[in-house]
């Protein structure tokens, strides 16, 4: 089974999360962003999701998670949490 593990920063406006993108292309560290700015109790450890499988996380995340490039930022993606920006850090399929 396909396994993954992500990163993410939580906000409330998709112009947020372009900010706080932007910021991370510009070289910004993406685990200080997610401790400042995050709403997810994940921004304690950097916005880290650890692992996890296909259908654990909400369908627009998940899709995201098990198709994008491993170590490039994407986003704004939007569920019914907010706008996350996400990090795959590691896939295994």
């Amino acid at each position: 089974m396909a396994q993954a593990s992500a990163r993410h920063i939580l906000v409330s406006t998709e112009a947020k999360a372009n900010e706080l993108k932007t910021a991370i292309e510009n070289g910004a560290d993406f685990a200080q962003l997610a401790k400042e700015n995050s709403s997810c109790p994940s921004s304690r450890d950097g916005g880290n999701l650890g692992t996890f499988g296909p259908g654990q996380m909400v369908k627009e995340f998940d899709t995201v998670v098990f198709s994008a490039p491993v170590g490039v930022v994407q986003g704004p993606v939007k569920t019914q949490f907010g706008y996350h920006l996400v990090e795959v850090t590691s896939r295994k399929d």
